[in-house]
């Protein structure tokens, strides 16, 4: 096990020196690059020794410090990445146990039907209809942002609920739900496509664990069916898929982008796809690394997670050495 985790270590850290190449040709060879002129080894020198020390420069359009605008949306990034993937999985494992264990019925079809429906929908469409229907037609839940006017709320994490609750404003309790309600349709519309894949990998685990030779034995003891599937499925069905999970971070991403545009969510994908529109190639940059960064991370935790609780996964050291 120490063995596999030094060497998703060492992938991690190659990895990120090749993405850290990425943002540097952002900040050197592009139009109006801020490092354009100087000789490439000292403009590398330059940047990296920025990059260590967390400082990636001002912005061309605002003068500000990008480091600092990186702290204000990351964290909203990051909390509604955190709900949707939470709520993927809540939806997502149950449903695709149920279609694994109704495997070929009328329970299996409707839920792959479903997940089919919900991967197809594009997630900028799903968007607008939800704000359509919900917002603008029921009146239920506000359109974009995440406060109402009403409250001003200081931002101490980042993090809207987080914030709320930490405020000594006699009105705090109306701040969290306000902070709530403006986090409904972005998680749904986020959590759509991750609850997709949940269920398409929880069905195939749960199909090759029910057709093991134990399965068959407890159910020959006299097992009910609830432990069954609670001691025995879950067990087993649940650890091969956590590695794959990781994957589906950097696709929640991508969709994370469009749907701060849509519901205007002030995270590091609106404020990324505004930079790219004012071309400021430093903040690019920034949001290149800051991105990328998540993703590697969180696929090599992902992997140390399930080859913690796969032990198979352990032996993957053994077949490479």
């Amino acid at each position: 096990m120490i063995i596999f985790t030094l060497r998703r270590l060492l992938l991690l850290l190659v990895t990120l020196f090749f993405l850290s190449l990425v943002g540097f040709s952002l900040s050197y060879f592009t139009p109006h690059a801020p490092l354009q002129g100087a000789s490439p080894w000292n403009a590398w020198l330059f940047w990296f020794s920025g990059l260590l020390h967390w400082d990636f420069g001002v912005s061309s359009i605002n003068g500000q410090l990008i480091n600092l605008q990186l702290r204000n949306v990351v964290p909203a990034t990051l909390e509604l990445c955190f709900y949707a993937f939470t709520l993927a999985l809540l939806v997502g494992i149950p449903a695709g146990m149920l279609a694994g264990v109704m495997r070929n019925k009328w329970q299996d079809r409707l839920v792959t039907a479903l997940a089919l429906v919900g991967f197809s929908i594009p997630v900028f469409w799903l968007a607008l209809l939800l704000t359509l229907f919900f917002s603008l037609t029921l009146d239920w839940l506000p359109v974009s942002g995440r406060f109402d006017l009403l409250y001003e709320v200081k931002s101490v994490t980042g993090f809207a609920l987080i914030d709320a609750w930490r405020t000594d404003s006699p009105w705090r309790r109306e701040m969290i739900v306000s902070a709530l309600r403006h986090m409904v349709l972005p998680v749904l519309t986020l959590a759509v496509v991750p609850t997709t894949e949940v269920i398409r990998l929880m069905r195939n685990s749960t199909i090759e664990v029910f057709d093991q030779n134990y399965i068959k034995a407890a159910a020959t003891r006299g097992l009910s069916r609830f432990t069954i599937l609670h001691r025995h499925v879950l067990h087993n069905a649940l650890p091969p898929i956590i590695p794959r999970l990781g994957l589906q971070f950097s696709t929640m991403l991508t969709l994370e982008m469009i749907t701060e545009v849509v519901f205007s969510w002030p995270g590091v994908g609106r404020w990324l796809v505004h930079a790219i529109r004012q071309q400021d190639y430093a903040a690019i940059s920034a949001g290149v690394m800051t991105l990328g960064t998540l993703v590697l991370v969180v696929n090599v935790v992902s992997d140390i997670l399930g080859a913690m609780a796969n032990p198979l996964k352990n032996k993957e050291w053994y077949a490479l050495r």
